[in-house]
């Protein structure tokens, strides 16, 4: 059910004709509820798309009523007439729906640098919102797909309230954030405070902690929605580990569909001085070409994980660092310690 998972949301995913394939590429998630809180983070690449641009000041005020979402085209380094477009699109998704342009965000992925065919956009704005109901989510999560195999979803239940979520991402994957577009709702009855609170610690330990080529999207854009329908007050405690569990499972599936990619990596990085250090070790070695080289071959050569980890400014004494592969301490002290062949 994805984003239709939680009470007061609907959504759709519709053909518009963007996408040479025939296949959907405009979705649309709609606010029913009583309450309109939302938060976003979005792509740290200086090269932002309109769509980026625009959403940024829509949700700024802390409110979004409807997120409207096309694959096919990224809208992104098209000059002042993409964010006229941007623009105009919103504009015509408020008054399908009745609402302010300024509370619509909008988002786009797929290729950089060529401007939407805004009559199929428009067309399809049409249809979605024609399409829009509870059981719109698989729908909607489809559009938003581009290399893809298959959509991704996500759904936790709390107590008393729902998370529910889709992204879409596999290609041009690095943190801050990777090449994804993510809508979450929630019908939890939350201050808009703690979903901001919320949405930024979830963001900064899953979607910023994949990797699987180190390049960043002009278009990455995480929204959070809250609709209050379920008429349950919780607790930010409880909250953020509903949308930790969502983010999470979004995060390993986009990953797990990388361009190319045969194997999953887990990093794990014990007793260092401070996440941050922990956090850059990690980055430094999930970018190893040369580890990415061995770990596809399927050969354990530890030496390549202590090359990536010593180009880093993290604190630490070369001569106390260890390695496991898969259980094995194969290094211990930057020595070697367990034969490499036990490595399964």
């Amino acid at each position: 059910m994805s984003v239709t998972a939680a009470q007061g949301f609907r959504a759709s995913g519709v053909k518009a004709g963007i996408k040479a394939s025939g296949n959907h590429d405009v979705a649309l998630v709609m606010n029913d509820g009583p309450n309109k809180n939302a938060a976003a983070v979005f792509t740290r690449n200086r090269f932002q798309a309109a769509p980026v641009q625009w959403s940024m000041q829509a949700v700024k005020d802390g409110r979004l009523d409807a997120v409207v979402l096309n694959s096919g085209g990224a809208n992104a380094c098209t000059g002042p007439q993409g964010f006229i477009d941007t623009h105009r699109t919103a504009e015509y998704v408020a008054e399908a729906l009745g609402v302010s342009a300024g509370d619509v965000a909008v988002c786009s992925t797929g290729l950089i640098g060529e401007l939407l065919p805004m009559d199929a956009l428009l067309g399809g704005v049409d249809a979605a919102t024609q399409a829009l109901s509870t059981d719109g989510g698989a729908n909607a999560a489809l559009a938003i797909m581009t290399t893809d195999t298959h959509s991704k979803t996500a759904v936790m239940s709390g107590e008393g309230f729902v998370v529910g979520g889709m992204a879409k991402g596999a290609g041009m994957l690095a943190p801050g954030l990777a090449t994804m577009l993510v809508v979450i709702t929630t019908d939890a009855v939350l201050d808009q405070a703690v979903l901001e609170t919320a949405t930024r610690s979830a963001v900064s330990t899953t979607f910023e902690r994949i990797d699987s080529d180190g390049c960043m999207s002009t278009n990455d854009t995480v929204i959070v929605m809250s609709s209050g329908a379920s008429g349950t007050s919780v607790s930010p405690e409880d909250f953020e580990v509903a949308l930790n569990h969502v983010c999470a499972d979004l995060a390993r599936q986009l990953i797990g569909d990388a361009e190319g990619a045969s194997k999953d990596i887990r990093i794990d990085v014990i007793n260092a001085v401070s996440s941050d250090d922990a956090v850059d070790v990690a980055r430094a070695v999930s970018r190893s070409n040369l580890l990415k080289c061995a770990i596809h071959g399927e050969d354990p050569n530890w030496g390549r994980v202590l090359s990536a980890a010593g180009t880093t400014q993290a604190v630490f004494e070369p001569d106390k660092v260890s390695v496991a592969i898969n259980g094995v301490w194969v290094c211990r002290n930057a020595a070697p310690d367990a034969d490499r062949n036990l490595v399964s």
